[in-house]
């Protein structure tokens, strides 16, 4: 089965949020535990938590992700940004575990200036103090290298979890199509892809991406820009979006669209990942 679906809102419940899934034509989804630019994360009531699992199983939607606020800088030289950093991975990692959602996934952060040595022993050891529950997977997502953002390279991904107390299975990768493409990732031709897949699994493992974030690019190749487009109208393009969710190695992962949210909206992009799905 072809598991793709959009982000959606978790307004007036948690069991809304598979309404608005459905609605879309999606069968699997994200979603945010709170405010993606705050810091709180209310407690998961029991009951609700019952709610969203049955409307889930019901409709046959799943499996979901939580994604985490954006306020989160695992990289920062700061203490105090770190603490609060880690507390509030730790409870959206919590609230995840409570809906039973398998997948967490948050953007590791920007060293701010400290460098990217620095940068990746501070979200390495920041990591080692979070607590993944059993049946949760924590995702660190790619980024696009804005600035001094975190995670542009695999191989930098890689040592962030390998530097951590944690193995993989507790963590892993969630790829973003528009953050590959604007760091410098050519997945649009045929040779491009499998030079993309073979340094994934040299570096993080391709068994160690369980979860996809499809968006095209406004931006070109390499361009560090991470604004999103409707899937085959930016930068990728059609022919590079049939290359990457059709690729044996990503095919039967969960994708979900981050795609704008205009007069087309996320239907629209659904049903063209259909289209080009072969």
């Amino acid at each position: 089965m072809f598991h793709i679906g959009a982000h959606v809102s978790i307004s007036g419940g948690f069991e809304k949020a598979v309404e608005r899934e459905v609605d879309l034509g999606g069968n699997c989804g994200q979603i945010f535990v709170g405010s993606p630019r705050g810091w709180a994360v209310g407690d998961v009531d029991e009951e609700e938590a019952t709610a969203f699992q049955r409307a889930s199983e019901e409709s046959e939607v799943g499996p979901w992700i939580v994604h985490g606020t954006y306020l989160i800088n695992l990289a920062t030289p700061k203490d105090d940004l770190g603490e609060r950093s880690v507390e509030t991975v730790q409870a959206e990692l919590d609230a995840a575990a409570a809906l039973g959602i398998p997948y967490y996934v948050f953007h590791p952060g920007s060293h701010t200036g400290a460098g990217r040595e620095q940068g990746v022993a501070n979200i390495a050891a920041r990591l080692s103090q979070i607590e993944v529950p059993d049946g949760t997977t924590l995702l660190l997502e790619n980024t696009a290298g804005t600035g001094t953002t975190m995670g542009v390279e695999f191989a930098e991904l890689d040592a962030m979890v390998e530097q951590s107390d944690h193995d993989y299975g507790d963590l892993g990768v969630c790829l973003d199509t528009c953050h590959l493409y604007a760091a410098g990732y050519d997945f649009t031709t045929d040779d491009g892809i499998e030079e993309v897949i073979a340094e994934l699994d040299e570096t993080v493992g391709v068994e160690h991406v369980p979860y996809l974030h499809l968006n095209d690019s406004k931006h070109p190749l390499g361009s560090r820009k991470d604004e999103h487009e409707h899937v085959g109208e930016g930068e990728i393009g059609d022919a590079g979006f049939r290359r990457f969710i059709n690729h044996e190695e990503l095919r039967d992962r969960p994708m979900v669209l981050e795609t704008p949210e205009d007069d087309r909206g996320y239907a629209w992009d659904i049903e063209k990942c259909r289209e080009l799905r072969e």
